[in-house]
């Protein structure tokens, strides 16, 4: 959101209304000797001269001198291994390891790699990951050139539990089938990677005790479900935005009694493959996003005993069948973003009392269908963008006081519509995007003490409806964009708004006299201020003088 003219649709965003998608991380502690100084340990306290503020505790310390004189190091595998493991840590976050400097972490036994998107990771590091051997836990490989001989190596981590290598293309199917004697891999994400073919999924049939599977937007595995029928401890798969899977590939996984989150967003199934998916009783999670289901699936879904996230958007869903909803009563999260549901469907959704997320985005609920929803007195979410309800509509939402977010990003609600709803004092994040707010309709904002973020972008507010809004002390995220009439008075009266990480005042008249008021929001780390009399050089002064914690912001040139 907070586009400076217009408002972008994600046509494809991932997991809309669905959480619970796979990890890229699994981390397993060390000895709790060591953790008692890593509790304390941060990379800002590194990064100040010893001797100022606190003292630092003893890890620290330690690493501090360490890292200040790498180079003179040659070996740390005589260290604990939670020191050189908090020293690995430090180096790989703040991008100072490189080939030689990783040499002096041979044989150190170290649990846990995370080098995902770390430049320059090649073959030639793979030796001293490898040597890490029974020790390695988990390692993140994505974005490296890790070929099929470095990769390899690996098969000398017998105990790694968790593999993350996304988005390589080094590998081939013979480097995939290195990894197969890994029999205590729990995690394994391989996204869109060329090496997971159909016959390269074979690997997979070995690797019995795995528990979280991710091939998103590997486009050559349509058949390759046939080696996953005995990975009987399988809680997780993720085959999203994979064309290639159709209704056959969900007959070879119809067996697998563990699974718990089912992820086949933009793939081909359709009706029929749900259906063969009816045995999976222990299933919570369900992505069919922008798959060819229609209302029939409900059908077959009656049979998900514990379901608790489905996410039906960009499907063929319409009033028609949608009496099968109310049997889904253990439902918390619904999304039908996009789908052709209306008033008539929401009927049956009286009986979703366990419902704490909705998702009607561009569908066809009208302002009468609302009156459905009023006994969901769980709801803590619900988005109501570019559909038909109007500002009567928002009277039926009153009850709801549960509410913490709320989407109204259409053109038909006004101030008044604002005024109904003034009792939803729980509300964290509301979002009137393109709603025609007026300052007076700020009024009923006043309300909203809780609310950490808030967007009005319709055009209507002047520096008197910042005014207004001046009190939201809680406010993180403040979008004020294409409210032209906005001067450097609104930055002055927003000055007091101290916990703001996000401001966006967009396309209004702000100069740049008017940046010295925002010398108060030091916690601010993005600042957009295009198409005003701002220029990039106006605020990196800003940033170099009162906001040293800005790392975004627009006009960057």
């Amino acid at each position: 959101m907070g586009g400076i003219c217009s408002r972008k649709r994600e046509q494809e965003k991932r997991d809309n209304g669905v959480q619970g998608a796979v990890s890229g991380r699994y981390c397993k502690s060390g000895s709790s000797k060591w953790l008692a100084f890593a509790a304390s340990f941060s990379l800002s306290a590194l990064e100040c001269p010893i001797g100022r503020g606190n003292c630092p505790s003893l890890l620290e310390l330690c690493i501090y001198k360490i890292r200040k004189d790498i180079e003179k190091h040659s070996s740390f595998s005589t260290l604990p291994r939670d020191l050189s493991q908090q020293i690995f840590n430090y180096l790989a976050s703040s991008h100072s390891l490189n080939e030689a400097s990783l040499k002096a972490f041979q044989d150190c036994a170290l649990e846990d790699i995370f080098l995902g998107e770390y430049p320059g990771v090649k073959d030639s590091w793979m030796n001293v990951i490898s040597s890490q051997g029974p020790s390695l836990l988990s390692i993140d490989l994505s974005g490296s050139d890790v070929t099929d001989s470095g990769f390899c190596l690996l098969k000398n981590c017998l105990n790694l539990q968790a593999l993350t290598y996304n988005y390589c293309d080094q590998i081939s199917e013979l480097g995939l089938n290195h990894i197969s004697g890994l029999s205590n891999l729990k995690f394994l994400s391989l996204t869109k990677n060329n090496a997971v073919t159909a016959e390269g999924m074979r690997t997979f049939s070995r690797l019995v005790n795995l528990m979280k599977l991710d091939v998103e937007r590997c486009s050559q595995i349509h058949g390759g479900f046939v080696h996953l029928k005995g990975l009987s401890k399988l809680e997780s798969l993720n085959v999203r935005c994979c064309k290639c899977i159709t209704d056959y590939d969900m007959k070879h996984i119809s067996g697998l009694a563990s699974l718990k989150e089912l992820q086949v967003s933009c793939t081909n199934i359709t009706d029929v493959g749900v259906s063969y998916l009816k045995g999976l009783n222990k299933l919570i999670l369900l992505n069919l996003e922008g798959c060819r289901v229609t209302t029939a699936c409900l059908d077959s879904m009656t049979a998900f005993l514990v379901l608790s996230h489905l996410n039906l958007s960009r499907c063929g869903i319409s009033d028609d069948g949608c009496e099968k909803f109310s049997d889904l009563t253990k439902l918390e999260s619904l999304n039908l973003d996009s789908c052709k549901i209306g008033d008539e469907g929401l009927t049956h959704f009286t009986g979703l009392v366990s419902l704490r997320r909705l998702e009607l985005s561009d569908t066809e609920v009208q302002s009468h269908g609302l009156c459905h929803l009023s006994g969901l007195t769980e709801l803590q979410s619900i988005n109501l963008s570019f559909t038909s309800v109007t500002d009567s509509g928002l009277k039926r939402l009153s009850r709801l006081t549960s509410l913490k977010s709320l989407n109204l990003d259409a053109r038909q609600i006004s101030d008044s519509g604002l005024s109904y709803i003034t009792g939803l004092t729980g509300l964290t994040h509301l979002d009137l995007f393109g709603a025609r707010i007026t300052d007076l309709g700020t009024i009923s904002l006043q309300y909203f003490k809780n609310l950490r973020s808030l967007e009005i972008c319709g055009g209507g507010l002047t520096d008197t409806g910042v005014n207004n809004i001046k009190g939201l002390i809680s406010l993180r995220l403040l979008n004020l964009s294409q409210n032209l009439s906005l001067s450097d008075n609104s930055l002055k009266l927003i000055s007091g708004l101290t916990a703001l990480v996000s401001l966006n005042v967009s396309n209004s008249s702000i100069t740049s006299e008017g940046l010295q008021f925002l010398k108060p929001l030091k916690n601010l780390r993005s600042l957009l201020l295009e198409s005003c009399k701002v220029t990039a050089l106006d605020i990196k002064d800003l940033k170099s003088t009162a906001l040293p914690n800005l790392l975004n912001f627009r006009p960057d040139r």
